[in-house]
């Protein structure tokens, strides 16, 4: 009997270290037990949180305001350019991801490519009007088919991409969702384009829109969406493995 419990205490140390581990393990998963937590915090981590969501805006005000102020479309690109360079930097040194940094960068050199390209300045805002009317147009598509976008969130937390369309629920919460985040183009497309067809330059009102109904008008979907999602409490139903 001795021997017994001699083995047995021997044993315990070393399953419980195994037992803390796979509770360990096991707490992100279960992190985000409803619907709603697993969109918040699946599009807080895409927007990168404030701080990405400011990355984000900061090289493309600085863009814009400096074109609005100088007229001077190569001047503007280095502006943008210049605070992009700074952020990134500032991102290295703290060896954080510098994706919305980099995607800023990116959408400055396409604007500054459209508008030395076709001598027109107001040419520089053109591949934003025409990327918001492209993201608005798919989202609705998405909608009416009964796939909205925001339902992959959802897929991606769970573990079965498509899982959360058997739920009528689900579906219709994600159709709103989907729905808060097609107004901001909508808005865009629906003020910037006809200012952007009018006669002349037009780009001392394309720049002041731009930055008004950029990362402003996006924080307050994105506040729609949480207000939203903090009314309901929807299970959400994760892909297990089988018991050993």
């Amino acid at each position: 009997m001795e021997t017994s419990r001699d083995q047995a205490a021997a044993a315990t140390p070393e399953t419980e270290p195994e037992t803390a581990q796979a509770g360990a393990t096991a707490a992100p998963a279960d992190a985000h037990d409803t619907v709603e937590a697993a969109v918040r915090a699946q599009l807080t981590k895409a927007l990168g949180g404030v701080r990405g969501m400011v990355e984000a805006a900061v090289p493309t005000i600085a863009f814009t305001g400096t074109y609005v102020a100088a007229k001077d479309i190569r001047l503007a690109v280095g502006a943008g350019v210049g605070a992009a360079v700074v952020l990134l930097l500032v991102r290295i040194a703290q060896r954080s991801s510098p994706q919305f940094v980099l995607n800023s960068l990116v959408g400055i050199a396409i604007a500054a490519f459209f508008a030395l390209r076709s001598g027109r300045a107001e040419n520089a805002f053109l591949p934003g009007i025409l990327l918001n009317a492209g993201y608005g147009a798919a989202m609705i598509f998405s909608i009416v088919v009964r796939w909205p976008i925001v339902g992959f969130i959802i897929g991606s937390v769970t573990g079965d991409p498509t899982a959360w369309r058997s739920d009528p629920g689900i579906v219709r919460l994600c159709s709103r969702l989907t729905w808060l985040l097609v107004l901001p183009c909508a808005v865009r497309v629906a003020v910037q384009y006809p200012i952007y067809l009018a006669d002349g330059d037009q780009s001392g009102l394309l720049g002041p829109a731009k930055i008004v109904m950029g990362w402003p008008l996006q924080v307050a979907a994105l506040a729609a969406m949480v207000w939203l999602l903090t009314r309901g409490r929807t299970p959400l139903d994760r892909e297990r493995p089988p018991a050993a």
